[in-house]
Order: C-alpha cells, then sequence, then structure tokens
C-alpha cells in the first residue's frame, strides 16, 4: 500500500511503566526483531504498520480486507512526562496495557493506570487489551497468569502474556485489540453493516463523545 491507499487510520497508545518492555513490543510487532540495548523513551514516540483487516461475517464468511494503517504510539511511563502521555489519551482509539511479569509494582500499577485511561481517554469504557511482558522470563516471574486474568476480567479486557523478545502473542495482542475497535466503529456506523461482500468499504469515523456507542 502506497502513502495515502488505505480505508482506516487506527492509532493506538502503548502504556505501562517504565521498563515494562513497551519499546520493544513495538518494535517486535513492527519490525519482528528484538533490540536489547533501547534507551528509556523520553516522551512520545511512534511506529507505523501497514495491514489488512479481514473481519468475518455472521455466517463465518470472511468478508473484503480493510486496508488499515496502524500508528502505534510508545508513551514514556515515568511520572514526570504523565502530563505529556495523558494528553495524547483522547486522540488515541484503543490501548495495549503493559505491565512486566517479573515486577509486581508494575502489576500493581495497572489500576493507576486504568483510573488514568477512565479519566482522561475518549470514554469511560475505551478498548483495553492487558499485556503481561517478558513471559520468557519465567524463572523471574511473580505475577502468576490467574491474577492477571481475573484483575483484567475486572476491566474487561482481554488478557495475553507476551515476549516483546521472542514475540510470543505480540501480533494476537495488537489484533484483538483492532478487533475490538472495529466492532466499535461497526456499531457506531448508521446504516448498512461496513462488511459488505462487493460494496466500497465505507470509513467509519472515530470514536468519539462519552461513549455513544
Amino acid at each position: 500500500m502506497s502513502d495515502g491507499d488505505y480505508d482506516y487510520l487506527i492509532k493506538f497508545l502503548a502504556l505501562g511503566d517504565s521498563g515494562v518492555g513497551k519499546t520493544s513490543f513495538l518494535y517486535q510487532y513492527t519490525d519482528g526483531k528484538f533490540n536489547s540495548k533501547f534507551i528509556t523513551t523520553v516522551g512520545i514516540d511512534f511506529r507505523e504498520k501497514r495491514l489488512v483487516y479481514r473481519p468475518n461475517s455472521p455466517d463465518g464468511v470472511s468478508c473484503r480486507g480493510q486496508r488499515i494503517h496502524l500508528q502505534l504510539w510508545d508513551t514514556a511511563g515515568q511520572e514526570r512526562f504523565r502530563s505529556l502521555t495523558t494528553a495524547f489519551f483522547r486522540d488515541a482509539m484503543g490501548f495495549l496495557l503493559l505491565f512486566d511479569l517479573t515486577s509486581e509494582q508494575s502489576f500493581l500499577n495497572v489500576r493507576n493506570w486504568m483510573s488514568q485511561l477512565q479519566t482522561h481517554a475518549y470514554c469511560e469504557s475505551p478498548d483495553v487489551v492487558l499485556c503481561g511482558n517478558k513471559s520468557d522470563l519465567e524463572r523471574q516471574r511473580v505475577v502468576q497468569e490467574g491474577d492477571a486474568k481475573q484483575l483484567a476480567g475486572k476491566y474487561g479486557a482481554p488478557y495475553f502474556e507476551t515476549s516483546a523478545a521472542n514475540g510470543a502473542n505480540v501480533g494476537p495482542a495488537v489484533e484483538s485489540l483492532l478487533g475490538l475497535l472495529m466492532k466499535r466503529m461497526e456499531r457506531c456506523v448508521d446504516g448498512p453493516h461496513a462488511c459488505t461482500p462487493d460494496g466500497p468499504v465505507e470509513t467509519l469515523p472515530q470514536p468519539a463523545g462519552r461513549c455513544g456507542c
């Protein structure tokens, strides 16, 4: 796809404490590589990826592919950048909330991040996928899968245990968030269902207001 040759521009924001692996996670997703020498993100950075999203119709038949341009925003986790990162919350259409499976504090802070999302995001219940990152460091794990799933369930968020180092579940986590967002936008559209076998693909609106859809 060339520049401008896409149906949807989607903006996702990666959140979480400093050091949980947000930059490495996004780099693994967009480039399929792991760089152990990344330095701490200062402020905001972003990566991009093009893909084709193929929703399934109610009868299980795959619909026409929708061309997606993903902008994946990478935020600084340090408190001193918090006012800057929260300024981007309303522009984001979905959120990847990461914690470190080897850091109990980063897991405990998930509640704080969710509270900020509920205050500053485009609505009180935005689309969020929770990721327990660094699943490759099993011997250093301190957060149990059951506890993480319970917390994710409290917020109605899908949960994935991911590894930016070996790529485990990185793609599925982002694709899960994209699926949630596309379903939300389809519900917001008046008239025919966005997934039509032969008709043109409509550009769907960005989520807005206080969760009207």
